[in-house]
């Protein structure tokens, strides 16, 4: 597969280096140079130091023959809007959003982007931990979220 991480902090580092381990190509953007040390020597993928929402970048990134985007970075409109110019304008099979409020989450869930919420997702696994004593398996809490917040 052609994987894009828009991206360079820990978790996009990390996704990307798993994905090139799988023998994925794997393309990295970033707007800071200094974060694709998090790759490491043994990344053998693509770097690109420009700004994931600039369709220029997008392009020479690979994302017309792009199978996988995952917008990753710390902001979550950066993400929400790569993940639709990803989605919309290039037509990306999958495309996954890092997205820390839940409600947005959610929203732009339901208009098709897959959204992964690290602020559901923790609180949940803290609450089976609690109540258990045990992890439970990584799964969606974001729509048990949205109904206590309605």
């Amino acid at each position: 597969m052609n994987i894009i991480v828009l991206g360079c902090g820990r978790v996009g580092s990390t996704f990307a280096r798993l994905m090139y381990h799988d023998n994925h190509h794997v393309t990295v953007i970033d707007l800071q140079n200094e974060a694709f040390r998090r790759l490491g020597t043994r990344f053998k993928g693509e770097r690109i130091i420009g700004n994931g929402i600039d369709e220029d970048v997008l392009r020479k990134a690979g994302i017309g023959s792009c199978d996988v985007f995952v917008a990753a970075t710390q902001g979550d409109n950066r993400n929400i809007m790569a993940a639709q110019i990803a989605k919309v304008v290039f037509k990306v099979p999958t495309v996954i959003a890092r997205i820390y409020d839940p409600i947005r989450a959610d929203r732009y869930r339901q208009m098709g982007i897959v959204t992964i919420c690290p602020t559901t997702i923790v609180s949940g696994l803290l609450r089976d931990f609690v109540n258990t004593n045990t992890w439970g398996l990584a799964k969606d809490y974001s729509a048990e979220y949205v109904e206590l917040n309605v």
